[in-house]
């Protein structure tokens, strides 16, 4: 049998508590009950069974652009909507690819400059 995936992992030099807390409120999914500030990490499970999200504290901080990163399609809003929320969470706006159609996606950052992308939705 293949593998599969089980966690991906951020790198964070901050607390791995508020990172994750930003991705919480983003995603609508709630961190581990037994994650407190200033934990050497956090984790984010997938109630569907997808793979979890980590967030572990390191010592070095982000030099370069993501060689991977999250595609998130918004499922009740419309990608500007879903964009300007993640900004008001703690996300920097990197990017817009927009395109007149209106297809593209918006290139964003969380608090740690971890790139993501926001695609359009079924609202737009």
């Amino acid at each position: 049998m293949n593998p599969t995936i089980r966690t991906i992992t951020f790198d964070c030099t901050g607390d791995p508590y508020d990172l994750g807390l930003f991705w919480s409120e983003l995603l609508g999914r709630p961190l581990a009950d037994d994650d407190k500030p200033g934990d050497p990490e956090a984790v984010i499970q997938d109630p569907s069974g997808g793979p979890a999200l980590l967030f572990v504290r390191v010592p070095e901080g982000k030099t370069a652009k993501n060689r991977i990163h999250l595609d998130l399609q918004p499922q009740d809003r419309s990608r500007g909507a879903e964009v300007e929320r993640a900004i008001g969470l703690g996300a920097r706006l990197v990017a817009d690819h927009t395109r007149p159609d209106g297809r593209g996606w918006v290139t964003l950052a969380d608090p740690e400059g971890n790139e993501f992308c926001m695609e359009r939705g079924a609202a737009g």
